[in-house]
């Protein structure tokens, strides 16, 4: 028998409680009782984004998320500025292209973080652009943006500042009121230890002012039907059906983040992050970005090893699931994810597992190095 567990940046592992909180009955979406916790989360999320500004839930992706975003706030033939360095900030890219948006990519080196330099010049140069997209935590590459930078750079110009936190929300530190961030998606199956299948979308004052003002053809992702119906009776609503089981679920996981604490918890994922790429050095490996993420490490594979196959033996032989990389960097290197769910024996068992799959491949190591440098770090 092999035990599976998760260790990729998301899905990730999920809580007992809120997989029990899954399986409880369903209950009809117009109810009193389903929309007093509806009326819960909507108001105990809001510290999860640091905001005291309504935050929104859609039956949808992350991805679904981010494409609400562009619809809402520009309109077609509108510039949006991209912040591209992975597979995800990408992503912003190719959705606004799909839109019909004018798009201009800040282009960022593969596991590298943008310079604000950067971001400024490419404000300067398009004081036009309506929407600047950006990434917390750039999943395919481990590399983690320099956000409040960039924020404190967009809050005097005319452009919004929206971000796709969907893997780094919870695990990185993240203050949407104080920095002055205008939107943030976020999907539940990352630092939020959930099933995949909401996308959470907090709107500044600004984004909300533009949201009114700008008239651009959309249904489903409408901001303004979302925000009528949170605000339309004595308890919040929403315009379509709602994944009623994933928001009890999302009740029970909210509760387990505010009975730790946010600061705790950002104190946590920097803990196992740092044994995570200790190890990794202590194993004569070498880290893939210089500026990592505290959501996932990204490694380069070991030469003459494709990291896919480092993936298949650590899932087939150890049950552990990491993943290989994105795009570009197929089968160079692979991720381990280290959010949400996870603690400290998560990491030392990872890390074990991996100097055993290491040594199987024929890699030079000396067994037990990554794992003892975890140990002096949880131990530190």
């Amino acid at each position: 028998m092999i035990k599976k567990r998760i260790m990729a940046p998301g899905p990730t592992e999920v809580p007992p409680e809120v997989l029990a909180a899954g399986g409880q009955p369903i209950l009809h979406h117009r109810t009193p009782e389903f929309r007093a916790i509806f009326a819960e989360v909507c108001e105990e999320i809001k510290y999860v984004f640091q905001t005291s500004q309504p935050v929104l839930t859609l039956a949808a992706g992350g991805t679904g998320g981010m494409e609400a975003i562009v619809v809402n706030l520009s309109a077609p033939g509108e510039k949006v500025l991209v912040i591209s360095g992975g597979v995800f900030g990408e992503r912003w890219a190719k959705i606004a292209e799909a839109l019909e948006r004018k798009v201009v990519r800040i282009s960022v080196e593969y596991g590298k973080a943008v310079k604000p330099e950067d971001v400024q010049k490419a404000l300067t140069d398009n004081p036009d652009a309506v929407l600047l997209c950006g990434t917390l935590s750039e999943t395919s590459t481990g590399a983690q943006h320099p956000i409040k930078e960039i924020a404190a750079l967009t809050k005097s110009t005319n452009t919004l500042f929206a971000v796709d936190a969907i893997s780094g929300l919870v695990a990185c530190v993240f203050k949407m009121d104080e920095w002055s961030v205008d939107a943030v998606v976020s999907g539940t199956q990352k630092g939020l230890m959930m099933p995949p299948g909401l996308a959470l979308i907090a709107l500044s004052e600004r984004a909300l002012a533009t949201v009114k003002s700008k008239k651009t053809s959309k249904f489903y992702w409408s901001f303004e039907s979302a925000l009528s119906k949170l605000t339309e009776e004595k308890l919040p609503d929403t315009p379509w059906t709602p994944n009623v089981s994933l928001v009890r679920q999302l009740q029970v996981s909210l509760q387990l983040i505010h009975a730790e604490g946010i600061e705790n918890i950002w104190k946590r994922h920097e803990l196992l992050a740092h044994a995570t790429r200790e190890a990794m050095k202590a194993l004569r490996l070498t880290l893939f970005s210089d500026a990592p993420s505290v959501s996932v490490t990204s490694v380069h594979s070991p030469t003459g090893i494709d990291s896919g196959d480092i993936v298949k033996k650590m899932r087939a032989e150890w049950g552990i699931s990491i993943v290989g990389g994105q795009g570009s960097m197929l089968g160079k290197v692979f991720r381990i994810g280290h959010l949400g769910y996870c603690d400290r024996t998560d990491v030392l068992m990872t890390v074990a597992a991996l100097e055993c799959v290491l040594s199987q491949l024929g890699v030079p190591i000396t067994m037990g190095e990554g794992v003892k440098a975890a140990q002096k770090v949880f131990l530190s």
